[in-house]
């Protein structure tokens, strides 16, 4: 039987590069997968290509395609990235230059775009999931309108020669699903297969998260070497049986337990995981240890995908505007209330306009509530946090300059006061009739 080693080579946006070069060099795979979207990024990147129409992608992908490039063309290992976020062909271009520079002018890379649905969105004012409105409620506030793209587009690209395949917007498990398609040629109704490959793309999707990063819990969940933390590798065979393993020698660990916790990640109903390719059932899946960092997993199916694709909506919820300041020694605790005291009475007095304060003492009451917190010990240090939620940014810079205004007019020592006014953009999701969204292939050539 057939297999193909896939590595996950980030989890997110911001990640460690070291990792992905270590799979390059040493981890034997033939597929080097980037997963570094998250639910607002597209948004966000909407917002910097209305900046820069050459922009509105990765802000790390030039760093990362330079430190794994000269590695993967070497041993023929294709790339396939979501990391187009929201513009993948500037990001396939930039690639092209970057691939040039270091004299590997012959590989092909291929964007897939078609996931921007937002004219459609528009016209088909849909139903908002998470309240009560429709999409043309956001009126002016609306910034884009992203479909969750599938693994075929990409499958596509693979099989029309492409080296380097970036997406913008797609589910998560899509990306390492299309190597899958591409290599054992896996039919688009085989809905077991492409649950069990969804199964395999869920479970590497976070990288470090199955290898024992974000599992760590020191004296209850002790992981080795977090600071060389290795990231996984999928061996998956043309069956869809998988092995969860990691490059010997690099740090962290691949488990049972790892692996069980990243299979419930994110999932609602684990027999209804609704991917834009099929409807994955989780609920039989079995994982067993059969050696040293290597987890045998079994057991996923899959149903007839839905006939609509997840849209993210991003747009301009409100604004925040938050201030900080720090007291130490005896009495920081009462004079970190104190502090609060003072700038909630001034906010009253002064006639801020907000729909939403809080008042909080980091590492006292910010996490859990004043309510739990008072069992606690009291602190040598404080930090006082205050943030509202306004209208307009007007509003938001009056709650932070309220905050700095302690410095000498609050209680004693308050010092490394900040401050910050910034527009929040939020998420929301759609349904959209999958016919609506387009995808395409277009190469860029290096």
């Amino acid at each position: 039987m057939r297999t193909i080693r896939i590595g996950s080579g980030a989890g997110y946006s911001g990640d460690r590069i070291e990792p992905a070069v270590e799979l390059a060099e040493k981890g034997d795979i033939q597929y080097l997968v980037f997963e570094c979207l998250g639910e607002r990024t597209v948004a966000l990147a909407q917002q910097a290509r209305m900046k820069n129409p050459d922009s509105g992608y990765d802000p790390l992908l030039e760093e990362r395609m330079r430190a794994v490039l000269p590695a993967c063309a070497a041993k023929g290992i294709k790339i396939v990235t979501n990391m187009g976020a929201a513009n993948p062909e500037a990001a396939a271009r930039r690639t092209a230059e970057i691939a040039k520079l270091l004299g590997l002018s012959s590989l092909k890379i291929a964007a897939i775009v078609g996931d921007d649905v937002l004219d459609a969105c528009k016209d088909g004012d849909l139903p908002i999931m998470e309240f009560d409105g429709t999409i043309k409620q956001l009126g002016n506030r609306l910034l884009s309108a992203n479909a969750y793209l599938g693994a075929e587009p990409m499958a596509e690209a693979l099989a029309s020669g492409a080296d380097i395949v970036i997406t913008g917007r797609a589910s998560d498990p899509a990306l390492f699903l299309a190597p899958m398609i591409h290599a054992f040629g896996w039919a688009m109704d085989d809905w077991n297969l492409l649950g069990q490959g969804t199964v395999a793309g869920h479970l590497l999707e976070c990288a470090g998260q199955i290898t024992g990063g974000y599992f760590a819990d020191p004296g209850y969940k002790d992981v080795p070497e977090l600071a060389r933390l290795g990231f996984p590798i999928g061996e998956v065979g043309e069956d869809g049986s998988l092995v969860i393993t990691k490059v010997a020698g690099s740090g962290g660990a691949v488990t049972a337990r790892t692996c069980k916790e990243q299979l419930l990640y994110e999932v609602h109903d684990p027999r209804q995981y609704f991917q834009p390719d099929v409807v994955a059932d989780f609920s039989q899946v079995t994982v067993e240890e059969i050696g040293p960092d290597r987890v045998r997993v079994r057991g996923g199916r899959g149903h007839q995908r839905t006939e609509t694709l997840k849209v993210s909506v991003g747009y301009v919820d409100s604004y925040i505007g938050e201030g900080q300041i720090s007291y130490a020694g005896p009495g920081a605790l009462a004079r970190g209330r104190l502090a609060l005291e003072i700038v909630r009475e001034r906010l009253k007095l002064t006639g801020v306009e907000s729909s939403e304060l809080r008042f909080e003492l980091v590492g006292v009451d910010s996490l859990h509530g004043a309510e739990v917190s008072t069992r606690a010990n009291e602190p040598y240090e404080v930090r006082v946090r205050v943030a509202g939620r306004t209208e307009n940014l007007r509003e938001a810079v009056r709650i932070g300059n309220e905050v700095e205004t302690l410095y000498t007019n609050g209680p004693a020592a308050g010092g490394g006061a900040w401050k910050s006014a910034r527009d929040v953009v939020a998420v929301a999701s759609v349904l959209l009739p999958r016919d609506l969204a387009k995808p395409q292939v277009r190469f860029v050539g290096a």
